[in-house]
């Protein structure tokens, strides 16, 4: 059976600026245990995948490339897009390239997981379903009121609906019924069950990812093609509106470091990282103090310094935004 790890690295992370940057985002820096996430992602699901695809964007793809060489993977597929048009149309890409059984798991390239048993378990569950023609999704059992996650409403394998990233008090409130899980963004299906239901509900998408794709050179797909397609999230596109959704309730450790406040939590005291009750990165070899301070993150790179509140760290993104129009340079 052919089991596909299709690795979606195409995120900018801008809620982890400057650290992160449009040439080399969060995905690629080399800060957990000297590896990159996308390195880690690769290794954790070659266990039980054969193949591996990357579906990434034309400004990173010679870093994916760089890693997966320097790690011996020689049997991978590449889809380098031209523009961003979303996951829908991502894993659309992914899905026509394969045999219409082959099982893809669709994995962002940015998510740090733990308890490895634990998450092959989840892994086969979500397998076996799939084979059964199932659309299914991974489900994390929720350990606070998160507030920078989408949840799902369960009842054992069945999904009762999502709910997209709630305020702090309908988080309490998910947190208190017991039935939710937060929307982890990784899924199992074949490829022929996933391009079925996109034909059904977002016929558009595909017709016209399988246009751009047609007229793809060497796995580059053209801009203008590109565009056509409409930029839709897998989500919204199928998961939310298929009869064929399962939910892989799963409770190994998992984040999608998508902000300072995960990295924060990564950092454990007493490494370099963290200085007591507050995090310094990227200051290299200089020596940081912090005085009547808590739970400050400071950031540096070569031309840019930030300094947050853990608990403000979803607000980096709205200074990406800023910076977008005001100095784009300093994203690059």
């Amino acid at each position: 059976m052919k089991i596909v790890n299709v690795v979606l690295s195409g995120g900018v992370g801008s809620r982890l600026w400057p650290l992160s940057r449009k040439s080399k985002p969060k995905q690629y820096l080399p800060i957990f245990e000297n590896q990159s996430l996308f390195q880690k992602t690769v290794k954790r699901n070659a266990g039980i995948c054969n193949q591996v695809m990357v579906v990434g964007g034309v400004d990173n793809y010679k870093l994916s490339r760089d890693i997966l060489e320097k790690m011996d993977v020689s049997d991978y597929l590449e889809l380098v897009e031209a523009a961003p048009r979303n996951t829908a149309a991502a894993i659309a890409f992914a899905a026509l390239s394969v045999p219409s059984d082959a099982v893809l798991l669709v994995t962002p390239s940015d998510h740090l997981i733990g308890d490895e048993e634990k998450y092959q378990n989840s892994l086969k569950q979500a397998i076996e379903m799939a084979r059964k023609g199932s659309l299914v999704t991974f489900g994390l059992i929720p350990t606070k009121p998160e507030t920078g996650f989408g949840y799902i409403e369960h009842k054992g394998n069945e999904v009762l609906g999502f709910r997209e990233k709630p305020d702090v008090f309908r988080a309490k409130e998910f947190l208190d019924k017991g039935n939710f899980l937060w929307n982890s963004g990784m899924f199992c299906f074949t490829a022929g069950t996933y391009l079925d239901e996109l034909q059904k509900y977002e016929p558009e998408v595909l017709e016209k990812s399988k246009v751009a794709l047609e007229n793809a050179k060497d796995g580059f797909l053209p801009l203008e093609l590109s565009m056509a397609i409409p930029s839709i999230s897998v989500d919204y596109a199928v998961m939310e509106k298929s009869d064929k959704i399962k939910v892989v309730p799963s409770s190994f450790t998992w984040s999608d470091m998508g902000s300072f406040e995960a990295l924060y939590d990564y950092f454990q005291p007493g490494s370099k990282e963290r200085r007591g009750n507050n995090l310094a990165l990227g200051t290299a070899d200089k020596h940081v103090e912090f005085v009547g301070l808590q739970h400050v993150v400071l950031v540096e790179t070569s031309d840019a310094i930030l300094v947050l509140n853990k608990d403000n760290a979803q607000e980096v993104k709205k200074v990406y935004e800023r910076l977008e129009n005001e100095n784009p340079g300093l994203l690059n």
